[in-house]
């Protein structure tokens, strides 16, 4: 069943660049190609799409106000943001939405069609260029930027709670998961990031941008 995708894009040239690309590839359908925020919104309240490729900067409605609309609807929706302003703070704050990924616009579109294809694969595709958010001691690790690429999506909710000082129990509540799943999402978070206590793994979510220092 091929993928059902909405564009929102106010630059018209971009818009029909990216459509005429999204064509060939394969498995995926554009059923709505929008100019502005509010007709984005009511487009995917109309289609349900799978995918919702979104500007960020549009008329009438911000993106990431569009995008909480749609995804209180339709939660399982995957969201890909382009932008021509990414920022330090922007990879916690759409994580926050429930973006899947980000692109500069000003990269090739081959660099655009790469992260769809992530996202349309159910993964997460975070522009790795755009500079991370300073944490403590305005130090930022590696560790700390794999916190947003190297994990999955469920595995950035767990961290997010554990270090806001969340038990596995309350965890498990808060995401419908049973305790010993949540205990299985810590001990691989742990050891995808190479650290051995809590302290640590907020110390990376702060540098990450995930939570607030």
């Amino acid at each position: 069943m091929a993928i059902k995708t909405v564009i929102v894009e106010d630059e018209t040239l971009f818009r029909q660049m990216l459509k005429m690309a999204l064509t060939k590839v394969s498995g995926l359908k554009i059923v709505a190609e929008c100019a502005d925020g509010p007709s984005g919104v009511a487009a995917c309240l109309q289609h349900r799409p799978d995918l919702l490729i979104s500007d960020l900067h549009l008329p009438g409605k911000y993106g990431l106000e569009v995008i909480r609309e749609v995804k209180a609807v339709q939660p399982e929706l995957r969201v890909l943001v382009l932008t021509s302003q990414p920022d330090a703070d922007l990879p916690a704050q759409l994580i926050a939405a429930g973006v899947h990924g980000f692109v500069d616009k000003t990269e090739p579109l081959d660099y655009v069609l790469q992260a769809i294809e992530s996202v349309m694969k159910g993964g997460m595709y975070f522009a790795t260029h755009v500079p991370p958010k300073s944490g403590v001691g305005g130090v930022v690790s590696p560790e700390a930027l794999a916190v947003l690429r190297g994990l999955s999506e469920r595995e950035i909710e767990v961290a997010r709670l554990v270090s806001q000082g969340l038990t596995s129990k309350e965890v498990a509540v808060k995401l419908n998961l049973s305790v010993r799943t949540v205990e299985k999402h810590r001990a691989n978070i742990m050891d995808k990031l190479g650290v051995r206590e809590v302290a640590s793994l907020v110390r990376l979510c702060v540098q990450a941008g995930i939570i607030a220092g």
